[in-house]
């Protein structure tokens, strides 16, 4: 029969065994992201990021386009204007043949400085931002014109005594001291009634239609109207801005 000694050794023997682990000193698991967590992190980064970029781009094409509007509505003005406050002629020639597209303001008269010599007021040439031009697109030959100049096939179309379906055709405006818009034949002379030209100019980016804006200029008072195309059931309509 075992004594009380040998169950007591036993006893111990047994509690030393079950003694717990001191994890004090083992190996912890790390803390922070995994390969696979970061590598799905920056996938939806990427992707929120590449939506975000694609929904930008319509409205940086319309700014654009405003840009280009705001552009050539201040060329005509400062045109008009510069007649009026020094009682001379200024042409406005627009051309679509170069780019970027081109708005030239210059004095048609040569004055006198200070020294009793000729020299001429310099020019100003306004640019249309990257991928506007003068463009009149195919839709626009089915819309009625803004203020009934032309037939909305010419981007640049001046010319016009008044609002006419026909006539037009010339890309160069001249502004008189009075106020008024003529053409070309008097050539910067602003010889009168006879020679007031009226007409359109419009801007867009190609291949949209509802980006399309246009200016026209009544030639009996020089006065510039700003015009924006929307969509209207099926069709298009110009909107006086």
């Amino acid at each position: 029969m075992r004594g009380t000694n040998d169950l007591v050794c036993a006893g111990a023997s047994n509690m030393r065994l079950s003694r717990p682990k001191n994890n004090a000193g083992g190996r912890r698991r790390a803390s922070g992201f995994t390969l696979l967590e970061m590598a799905m992190v920056m996938a939806i980064t990427i992707i929120v990021a590449l939506y975000a970029v694609l929904g930008l781009v319509p409205v940086l094409n319309q700014q654009r386009v405003t840009n280009g509007y705001n552009t050539t509505m201040a060329a005509m003005r400062l045109a008009r204007d510069n007649a009026i406050s020094q009682r001379t002629s200024y042409s406005v020639t627009f051309s679509n043949s170069l780019t970027p597209n081109t708005i030239v303001v210059a004095p048609t008269l040569v004055f006198a400085n200070g020294n009793g010599t000729n020299e001429d007021i310099p020019t100003a040439t306004y640019q249309l931002p990257t991928g506007v031009t003068f463009l009149a697109q195919a839709q626009l030959a089915t819309v009625t014109p803004p203020d009934g100049y032309g037939g909305g096939t010419a981007a640049i179309d001046f010319g016009y005594p008044s609002p006419s379906p026909s006539g037009g055709g010339q890309t160069v405006l001249y502004f008189c001291p009075d106020g008024s818009a003529q053409n070309s034949t008097s050539a910067g002379n602003c010889s009168g009634v006879n020679n007031w030209s009226g007409g359109v100019v419009y801007i867009a980016q190609s291949g949209n239609i509802l980006s399309s804006r246009a200016l026209t200029v009544w030639g009996g008072t020089g006065r510039i109207h700003g015009w924006r195309l929307y969509s209207s059931g099926s069709s298009y309509a110009w909107v006086r801005q």
